[in-house]
């Protein structure tokens, strides 16, 4: 801080500072411990709940004592780029990819947040689908098919999707996780686990820059498996796509 900070700025972020991590710097003179306990407490309480409704599943993993000393850490030690409330579980997956040591017990910590954020993320985000120019009728195999802008494609060392109190991987398993995660029509947020062969089915629609059908992209990706029988991988992808078209995840065909 400048030497020369008015006064009243140095007593802010006494204050603050108090406030974050009250273990390691003083409250500011002449303020009663009871006054500012208010305020600690109504900080702190703040924040410990919000991050609570938008991870419930890493608050379920957890006990009462590794909860909340992972939100003191993050409270005490991270230095948001936001002050908006909505943004705040962004910051957290931030914090848990960069400045908090995973331990043996959670090694998938940081993963599993990422992934509950992504689908607070999708369940706040103000776009709507848009259907215009597309046909949800025509053949997914002549037509080039459009995915929604309101996906996340995921790749993970951990299957994040089956996390829960009774589920704790320790170790990677050998192979990734591969997901969509979207918000449908009715606003719903959902996901599908995805196979490797999906997976590049999903990143080449993403990606068809070229606009390319769908059975076009289909014996590509047939090609690349050097698969004997094409019309194999074209018939299982017909019936993926179907699937996607569903939930949407693709959303209909440009002719």
């Amino acid at each position: 801080m400048p030497v020369n900070t008015p006064e009243f700025i140095q007593k802010q972020y006494e204050f603050t500072r108090h406030c974050r991590d009250p273990e390691n710097n003083p409250a500011p003179d002449n303020i009663e411990d009871r006054r500012m306990g208010v305020y600690r407490d109504l900080l702190y309480n703040n924040i410990e709940s919000f991050m609570s409704n938008n991870f419930p599943v890493i608050r379920a993993i957890m006990s009462d004592e590794q909860w909340h000393q992972l939100i003191r850490e993050y409270f005490s030690k991270h230095k948001a780029s936001t002050p908006l409330f909505p943004k705040l579980p962004s910051e957290l997956v931030q914090f848990l990819e960069k400045e908090y040591p995973l331990d043996g017990e959670f090694p998938f910590l940081a993963e599993l947040a990422h992934y509950e954020w992504v689908e607070s993320a999708l369940a706040t985000d103000i776009r709507d689908i848009n259907l215009s120019g597309l046909s949800q009728e025509g053949d997914l195999l002549t037509g080039i098919p459009v995915v929604s802008e309101l996906i996340w494609h995921l790749a993970y060392e951990y299957p994040v999707h089956q996390i829960s109190p009774d589920f704790l991987p320790k170790e990677k398993p050998s192979s990734q996780t591969y997901l969509v995660v979207y918000r449908d029509r009715q606003d719903d947020v959902g996901f599908m686990e995805l196979n490797p062969v999906t997976a590049r089915l999903l990143e080449c629609l993403i990606n068809n820059e070229k606009g390319l059908t769908g059975k076009a992209i289909l014996q590509a990706i047939a090609e690349e498996l050097q698969h004997p029988q094409p019309e194999v991988v074209i018939n299982g992808g017909l019936e993926i796509l179907q699937q996607m078209l569903q939930r949407d995840v693709v959303l209909g065909i440009r002719h």
